[in-house]
């Protein structure tokens, strides 16, 4: 049996997103662990999360997590999603500047004000559907149609990703979805992104990198 730990650390919809694993995954063993035990368990590990980097970094400091995703990120199936790929990456702007876990070299910035979407100015955070356009094969879009629409809540977005495999425009474009080896990131809510997103979500359960 497939066991996967959803990262708990007190800065996300959990609910929903161990309910879009179960229904995708009926025969795993999904559950919540706030400890490095339940990381070392796992065959695959979820990095949810919402909200201020800073606060979900203080989090994961706080409940000794960043060794054990470290580490975990070097043997097994990993995905983050939501703001999971910002904390995967090297530094976000955000609260004045935070170090990310270091997983994918770059950047997180802040939506331009300045910019617009259908000659409008754009409204922050990004939040509703868009589309992902799929930049690059990978088995997490098997059975996804290009241009599929998926669903956002975010201020900030990843900054020129050399291993982005999605691309969403929002007044500028920019990497939607990562991955590399055994890591992948998803900016977007697959828990909330009707069939798509739980498509996403089945075919990261049966990835095998």
């Amino acid at each position: 049996m497939t066991r996967i730990a959803v990262i708990d650390y007190g800065m996300g919809n959990l609910h929903s997103v161990c309910k879009a694993l179960a229904h995708v995954a009926p025969q795993a063993d999904i559950f919540l662990t706030t400890e490095a035990s339940g990381i070392s368990k796992a065959d695959r590990i979820l990095l949810p999360g919402q909200g201020a980097i800073a606060a979900c970094m203080a989090q994961l400091q706080t409940l000794d997590l960043i060794d054990p995703l470290l580490l975990a990120a070097q043997e097994k199936p990993f995905l983050g999603i939501c703001i999971g790929p910002q904390l995967m990456m090297q530094h976000s702007e955000e609260n004045g500047g935070v170090d990310g876990l270091g997983l994918f070299d770059g950047q997180v910035v802040r939506f331009d004000t300045e910019l617009t979407d259908q000659q409008q100015p754009i409204k922050i955070p990004h939040m509703g559907w868009n589309t992902i356009s799929q930049t690059a094969k990978h088995p997490l879009w098997s059975g996804i149609a290009d241009h599929s629409h998926f669903y956002y809540v975010h201020s900030y977005h990843l900054h020129d990703s050399e291993h982005t495999i999605g691309e969403t425009t929002y007044g500028c474009t920019f990497p939607a979805a990562i991955a590399r080896d055994n890591i992948a990131g998803l900016q977007a809510h697959p828990e909330k992104s009707s069939d798509a997103g739980l498509r996403f979500l089945a075919n990261f359960v049966d990835w095998q990198p």
